[in-house]
C-alpha cells in the first residue's frame, strides 16, 4: 500500500514531502515511538490524535484516520535509521524540533518512561539532525504541558 511512499521517501536524493506525505511520515514515527516499548497504551494513542489534531488542524475522526494510516506505514517502514534520515532530508529544523516534543509528549503519555522509548527518542533525535540542547528543552516543553 506505501511502497511507492517508502521508496520516495528512501531513495538517495529525497525532495521535500508535499504536506499530506510529512503529516503521514511524523505520525508514523509517533507511532514507532509508542510502540517501541511493546506496550501502545491507550494513553499514547489519545496522545497521538490530540498532537496531530492540534498540529494540523483535524477534526477527532481526521485524526483517528490519519493515525490508522500512520501505523500502517509505521509497520512497513524500514528501519528506524533510514526512517529517520529520510524524513530529516525532507522536512525543515523547526519541523523536526517540533516533532522531537511532540515524541517526548507521547512518551510521557503513560506515565512511564520506558528504557526503550527513552533509548530509541534519543536514536531518533540524533538521526533528526536535532541538537541535544534543543532536544533537552523540548522533554522539558513536554513535560510541562
Amino acid at each position: 500500500m506505501f511502497g511507492d511512499f517508502l521508496r520516495r521517501l528512501t531513495e538517495p536524493n529525497p525532495t521535500p514531502l508535499p504536506d499530506e506525505d510529512a503529516r503521514l511520515a511524523l505520525t508514523a514515527l509517533l507511532v514507532r515511538i509508542a510502540r517501541s516499548d511493546n506496550d501502545y497504551a491507550p494513553a499514547e494513542i489519545a496522545r497521538i490524535d490530540r498532537i496531530i489534531s492540534a498540529r494540523y488542524g483535524l477534526s477527532p475522526f481526521e485524526a483517528a484516520e490519519l493515525r490508522g494510516q500512520a501505523e500502517t506505514l509505521e509497520g512497513e517502514a524500514p528501519d528506524t535509521v533510514r526512517f529517520t534520515r529520510a524524513i530529516k532530508d525532507a522536512v525543515p529544523y523547526e519541523e523536526r524540533v517540533s516533532v522531537v516534543q511532540s515524541l517526548w509528549t507521547v512518551v510521557l503519555a503513560d506515565g512511564a518512561r520506558a528504557q526503550e522509548e527513552d533509548a530509541l527518542l534519543r536514536l531518533v533525535a540524533n538521526l533528526l539532525g536535532v541538537s541535544d540542547v534543543d532536544s533537552a528543552m523540548a522533554r522539558q516543553k513536554a513535560a510541562n504541558a
